[in-house]
């Protein structure tokens, strides 16, 4: 939990004024930024299941240690180059740190939890929620100063998380026998349940994703956007365990999921009916109520989905999956967007919904229940 929360920390105090940097003192045009930033999503989103495959194979620690020192390699290169091509390097290294550690933190954390990995993923929560809240705080006080410093601030504390884990993390063994990477994923792939689970919940996962996109574009000013972002982790932070069970001693599960993301989709509603910062923020709120329902059990569920067996595959599997999904999801809403904010709205709520009723129809049809 204090490793989420620190990575956390190190993390967000520096990627939300990055794209200010790079246009301020290094006065890199559009097209580069936006190079420079996708180059990082990509390398992180369509490398999980590469983490997640080399987790199961050589074990969960040694992942989490290279990723965070792969990340301390890039934060401190961030703060050293202004080429073009270097800042591409410490932009991929970034990412693709978070694609070693993040399915190996997860398979670890259910590993660790054994039958609690509901209560676990919603404490993991709560710590993941206050990095985020800290993180930004920590970053602004930093980047006033100068962003080089806040680079260098933040590839201390992952260097130091590296160090931490060598010595602290308990080692946990790989799965064992003879086995190929192709075969692992067919594995996953012939997972009926799993893939079917994974591809309905991009429906959530996109509309979650809209707290950094839709909701931050309709704002009238930046203090509203920190404004929308501590509402948000407020609600998660206070509220995340008690959600959790009290969920889950009322509707289990698969039943959950879908209230969940039935609360994601009625986040878009106010800002549709009565336009306004109010609105914006009550938004807000409903989205990181409707994220604290959905989260544990969505992790919970892919562990059951798996049976138990390649768990950071499975892991690494699904985070691509959605990661593909959201790219798709926030193409069609920047689209949708371009045309009015009630099209956006109404767009949105069109995922949710197709969202809504597939969760509904695998709750019905047990693929929560199934363990395979």
């Amino acid at each position: 939990m204090v490793n989420q929360f620190t990575i956390n920390v190190g993390f967000y105090m520096l990627m939300p004024y990055l794209a200010g940097y790079l246009a301020g003192p290094l006065g890199l045009a559009g097209w580069a930024i936006g190079l420079v930033l996708g180059v990082r999503n990509f390398s992180q989103q369509g490398m999980f299941l590469v983490g997640g495959t080399l987790a199961d194979r050589f074990g969960y620690k040694p992942l989490i240690v290279a990723g965070c020192l792969l990340r301390t390699a890039g934060f401190a290169l961030l703060a050293v180059v202004n080429s073009l091509p270097a800042l591409i390097i410490a932009s991929a290294a970034t990412g693709f740190a978070g694609a070693l550690f993040n399915p190996a933190v997860r398979a670890y954390l259910a590993a660790d939890a054994g039958e609690r990995r509901v209560e676990a993923f919603a404490l993991f929560n709560v710590f993941y929620q206050c990095g985020i809240l800290l993180g930004p705080l920590v970053g602004l006080a930093l980047t006033t100063v100068d962003f080089r410093l806040t680079c260098l601030t933040a590839a201390a504390v992952f260097a130091l998380l590296t160090v931490l884990q060598l010595r602290a993390l308990p080692s946990r063994a790989a799965e064992t026998g003879k086995r190929t990477t192709l075969g692992d994923w067919r594995t996953v792939m012939a997972n009926r349940p799993f893939m079917l689970f994974a591809l309905v919940m991009v429906g959530s996962n996109v509309l979650s994703f809209q707290v950094y996109l839709a909701l931050p574009l309709q704002a009238s000013s930046q203090t509203l956007v920190m404004a929308l972002f501590v509402v948000s982790a407020v609600v998660a932070i206070a509220g995340q365990l008690r959600i959790t069970a009290w969920f889950r001693n009322r509707w289990g599960p698969g039943r959950s999921i879908a209230i969940g993301a039935a609360v994601l989709t009625s986040a878009f509603l106010p800002p549709l009916v009565v336009p306004g910062d109010a609105a914006l923020l009550i938004s807000s709120a409903l989205l990181a109520l409707g994220t604290a329902v959905v989260f544990p059990f969505e992790m919970d569920t892919i562990v059951r989905l798996s049976g138990n067996r390649l768990v950071a595959t499975h892991y690494g599997f699904y985070n691509t999956i959605v990661g593909v999904g959201i790219m798709l999801g926030n193409l069609f809403a920047g689209t949708v967007f371009d045309l009015s904010p009630s099209t956006g709205w109404l767009g949105l709520l069109a995922i949710g919904g197709i969202c809504v009723l597939g969760l509904f129809a695998l709750e019905r049809s047990r693929t929560f229940a199934t363990v395979n």
